[in-house]
């Protein structure tokens, strides 16, 4: 198969770390010529080939390689004025696709108050991020129809994205609001959700999250507790100093469950709760150094 990738970041290079030897070609686009340096010396991810996308211009050799993929992976974020890869491809895109996977957010559910939700719960985007996630994801339904599975992606961990790392550096925190839960998935995992959808050529929207959506006081507790270390204090929502940024990703309290993925794509997780994926990620070495 050939691959092309649409934003080479965190989830979709993992993609490449553990499933590169499915694809005969891989390519793909980044922002900044520093990554695309970066990336092209890599060791571990020889043979891609990297082009600049900058969501505006439109590069012709960039959709002739899209327009031949067998796959093309979306993980591009939508702007508040729309897909970019859209608007620069879209007209491009619309013939010899064979499947499609995006990239998109449980965020797009909006704010159930803690109720337990699955794919058949209807979306109601409650922030202007959101509903550009679902005008987007309609409009790769416009390009892909029936060859387009879309992934709802939970609160991405990782290597070097995690709450022991957060410690290790001062910047965990234990902000307390009352009620508040939500899902995690870890990279590992996600990598896994799309091999999944891309050999099984699926179709429709998974959840991609794990099975215990948690408070975030207790994720760092834990973390805490395995590097043998004091928790950082209790900080109440209300009067915590946030940015807005900060401040939005507690707008929303959900328990997701992942049905479809699990019966449909088959997917199996590594780390089904955040207690797995950060005792892997302890044994690991994470977040040690200068603790």
């Amino acid at each position: 198969m050939k691959l092309f990738v649409f934003g080479l970041g965190y989830s979709s290079l993992r993609l490449l770390d553990l499933y590169a030897d499915r694809f005969e070609r891989i390519s793909g686009t980044v922002r900044q010529p520093e990554k695309r340096a970066r990336l092209r010396q890599s060791s571990r991810h020889r043979g891609l080939d990297v082009h600049l996308f900058d969501g505006a211009a439109h590069d012709p050799e960039i959709a002739a390689l899209a327009g031949e993929a067998d796959v093309l992976l979306v993980s591009v974020p939508p702007g508040l004025t729309g897909d970019p890869v859209l608007a620069a491809y879209g007209d491009t895109l619309r013939t010899g696709l064979a499947h499609v996977v995006y990239l998109s957010t449980i965020g797009v559910y909006g704010d159930h108050h803690g109720a337990w939700i699955d794919e058949e719960t209807e979306a109601a985007a409650d922030s202007e991020r959101a509903k550009a996630r679902l005008a987007a994801e309609a409009g790769w339904g416009t390009i892909a129809g029936s060859r387009l599975a879309i992934l709802r992606l939970a609160g991405i961990y990782g290597p070097e994205r995690n709450a022991l790392a957060r410690l290790r550096d001062g910047s965990a925190r234990r902000i307390v609001k009352p009620g508040q839960v939500f899902n995690r998935i870890h990279v590992d995992d996600i990598a896994r959700a799309i091999m999944a959808a891309v050999a099984r050529e699926a179709s429709g929207v998974f959840n991609v999250c794990d099975d215990e959506p948690a408070p975030p006081q207790d994720v760092i507790a834990h973390a805490a507790e395995l590097l043998g270390i004091a928790p950082p204090p209790d900080e109440d929502y209300a009067t915590a100093p946030m940015t807005p940024m900060a401040r939005s990703f507690y707008a929303s309290s959900n328990r997701v469950r992942n049905v479809r993925a699990k019966r449909d794509l088959g997917l199996e997780l590594a780390f089904p709760t955040y207690r797995e994926g950060l005792e892997q990620l302890w044994r690991d070495g994470e977040g040690r150094r200068g603790i």
